[in-house]
């Protein structure tokens, strides 16, 4: 009967003169057999004793686990999976120190942006010329003027118009009213005398026309061919309500007038009085001249407004910006984080590299046939009465789960153990 010394004598041969698969076969089947032989050997000598059998368990469990780590080859072969693993973690570790260099680039770019944005905001101020800005100075002058122009003009167009669309929409000429055909200085009174829509169409009026010129000003600030139709179209528009209320009025004017030999009232008519002319120039050439007013006005309130216009712009941008900086700032700490996690995992499998890898299933093979050969030589080795071999075996079988429950080794689903290098 081969001692428990042999028997790892034999597995260390196994391991330093492998030349086959047959081979390996055979020499496993050999240290089972082993196996088997000192645990009947054993139970003989020690009669089957439960307690005997949990020393001898340990024993077993001790050498096998010292052999295998002695077996660098086989160790080195389990310890092939965690050695892809941390390479692979080595890799991914390149690259979130890679990726934490770019948005640390990125980052500082960003910082360098916001820095000189902020500069240019309070060299705006000191220097607009610098950015392509005038003075705001002369440009306030100037919008002041014509803003003053504006005022009065606008109340022309109100007077004119209201006066104009109440004599040729609702007033009825008589001889003391021809001298007011143009201007009537109670338009307004009268017109809502009559009914407060009236009075409303009539004071309105006006407004569409400076609504016309606000349009126009809009409509020049794009450009293209579509544009200029556009203005020319809005030209048109108000020099033909111009003419009919010029038209409108003079035909008043001349029914009131007319005799029993006057010609019907038509266009050519209404083209040769010198009133007509009178009423368009007086209301579309004033209004022309108030939006050329109103435009210039605009023009330069906007001028007015570059300053503030651009530092509203860059400060949008320090806001993009910051936002830019923020989502970087998060990307560094993500990547951070994953170094953290990474060197861990780097680590923890570095000590299970440092350590040994337990093949569980191996040694729990070999456990069962020890075991085996235990319980046979009670079996039929001992000579006791059949109730205290039962009783026997069954004490025995309760110290050998206890072994394997204290090593955690009862039903496992684990193929290895791994004693990491603390």
């Amino acid at each position: 009967m081969k001692p428990l010394t042999q028997l790892f004598s034999l597995k260390r041969t196994d391991d330093s003169s492998i030349k086959t698969l047959d081979e390996n076969e055979e020499n496993k089947e050999q240290i089972r057999i082993t196996y088997y032989q000192s645990g009947f050997a054993a139970s003989v000598k020690a009669t089957g004793k439960p307690i005997v059998l949990k020393a001898c368990l340990q024993n077993l469990y001790m050498s096998f686990e010292d052999q295998c780590r002695k077996q660098k080859l086989e160790q080195d072969r389990l310890k092939q999976p965690y050695k892809e693993e941390q390479e692979k973690n080595r890799t991914e570790l390149k690259k979130s120190e890679a990726a934490i260099g770019i948005y640390e680039k990125k980052e500082q770019d960003v910082n360098d942006e916001i820095d000189q944005i902020k500069n240019e905001i309070i060299e705006v101020k000191r220097n607009p010329d610098k950015y392509g800005i005038e003075d705001g100075k002369g440009l306030k002058a100037q919008f002041y003027i014509g803003l003053f122009l504006l005022l009065p003009i606008t109340l022309y167009v109100l007077v004119f118009y209201i006066s104009a669309s109440y004599s040729a929409f609702f007033k009825e000429f008589a001889n003391d009213s021809l001298t007011a055909a143009i201007f009537d200085a109670n338009a307004l009174t009268n017109s809502f005398k009559a009914s407060w829509l009236e009075g409303i169409l009539v004071t309105t009026i006006p407004f569409v026309f400076m609504g016309l010129g606000y349009v126009i000003h809009m409509v020049q600030k794009g450009k293209g061919i579509k544009n200029v139709f556009r203005m020319i179209a809005l030209f048109i528009t108000t020099f033909l309500f111009d003419a009919l209320l010029a038209y409108q009025i003079e035909k008043k004017i001349y029914e009131f007038n007319k005799t029993t030999d006057s010609a019907p009232y038509n266009l050519n008519i209404a083209l040769g009085e010198a009133e007509f002319w009178m009423i368009i120039f007086a209301g579309f050439v004033v209004y022309i001249i108030w939006g050329l007013v109103f435009d210039f006005v605009m023009k330069e309130f906007e001028n007015i407004d570059k300053i503030r216009a651009f530092i509203r712009g860059k400060r949008e941008n320090l806001l993009d910006l910051d936002k830019l900086k923020a989502d970087y700032s998060n990307k560094v700490n993500e990547f951070k984080q994953q170094i953290v996690t990474i060197t861990g995992k780097i680590a923890e499998l570095q000590s299970k590299i440092d350590g040994f890898v337990f093949p569980v299933k191996e040694y729990l093979h070999y456990h069962h046939q020890y075991k085996e050969g235990w319980f046979q030589a009670i079996s039929t080795e001992i000579a006791l009465p059949h109730t205290e071999k039962t009783e026997l075996l069954q004490n025995c079988e309760l110290f050998s789960e206890e072994h394997l429950s204290k090593l955690n080794l009862v039903d496992p689903d684990f193929q290895h153990l791994i004693y990491s290098k603390n």
